[in-house]
């Protein structure tokens, strides 16, 4: 079951990106990042609601959840800062270069996760993952060339910085998510991180961005920013609920959610008209045979 919640959560997180890359072209990426934790927090807000207040609203259902102590509210804080630094270095990057690029490069998340609990947990990778290494290495090292002939030069880009970092956080999360799914309620954390998230964000948006509004990038309605959250919720959803199973394994979950590079590549493909999608074709081809590598080496 956690395999097909990981595969479902793959699929929706491409669609993510899509929305994530329509919503931040030509936008304010800040306001965009605020309201789609307010719309996620929306849609989990009557979930925290009957739990708190003993409602029963969602009993017996897969949105029942616990109240949590202040120690389950502090690892959930903590969760929401990690993603949120992720977020915000991956939404500047994804508004300023290709989603083509942006995918591969996510993609790699899974070799970080793997070498994160190498490092972090003393786990020794075997000859398969160390290939699957390998290959997500060759794969950055070919789509550093091949970007370059849209201008994005990987050593002195600093959106590529960008994602880069939001990826290394991404891994960090992935690791954490781990460790607190083993302890606390799914729809307790995803609920709490939201609406964490949104203070955080208003906070945020209201120091950085609101005061210079008429300076900087102007903030413009899209309807894909809702979808953002709509995508995001129900991807993390049964992301969080794969990870309840004693089963999962993080390091092929990650590596399977990194599966929705193939859905994002075909989006930037067919809705927003790419460039050179042959070269970066063989590029994601390397990581997606080294995802395969991967998945052998963990089972």
């Amino acid at each position: 079951m956690w395999l097909t919640l990981a595969f479902t959560s793959a699929a929706l997180l491409g669609f993510y990106d899509a929305a994530k890359k329509k919503a931040l072209t030509g936008n304010a990426v800040l306001p965009v990042l605020l309201l789609n934790t307010l719309f996620s927090s929306l849609i989990f807000l009557p979930a925290i609601l009957s739990a708190e207040f003993g409602l029963g609203w969602f009993d017996g259902t897969v949105l029942a959840s616990p109240p949590g102590t202040a120690g389950a509210h502090g690892l959930v804080v903590l969760k929401s800062v990690i993603v949120l630094t992720s977020w915000i270095f991956g939404y500047f990057g994804m508004k300023h270069l290709p989603i083509t690029i942006v995918g591969p490069i996510n993609a790699t998340r899974p070799v970080m996760v793997l070498v994160g609990a190498m490092l972090v947990f003393g786990e020794r990778l075997n000859a398969w993952q160390w290939t699957g290494v390998a290959l997500a290495l060759v794969s950055l090292f070919l789509l550093s060339r091949s970007s370059r002939r849209e201008g994005v030069d990987f050593a002195h880009n600093v959106w590529i910085l960008c994602i880069a970092l939001a990826a290394v956080t991404g891994a960090v999360s992935g690791l954490y998510d781990k460790y607190i799914m083993s302890r606390l309620d799914p729809v307790f954390v995803q609920s709490w991180y939201n609406l964490y998230q949104l203070g955080m964000m208003a906070v945020l948006t209201g120091l950085l961005w609101w005061p210079k509004r008429h300076t900087s990038s102007p903030f413009h309605w899209s309807w894909a920013i809702p979808f953002i959250s709509v995508f995001l919720s129900l991807a993390d959803f049964a992301y969080l609920f794969s990870l309840r199973d004693s089963g999962a394994m993080i390091s092929v979950v990650s590596m399977i959610r990194r599966g929705s590079v193939v859905v994002s590549f075909l989006c930037g493909a067919v809705l927003f008209r790419e460039r050179n999608l042959r070269s970066k074709a063989v590029d994601l081809a390397f990581i997606l045979i080294g995802m395969v590598f991967l998945w052998l080496g963990s089972k």
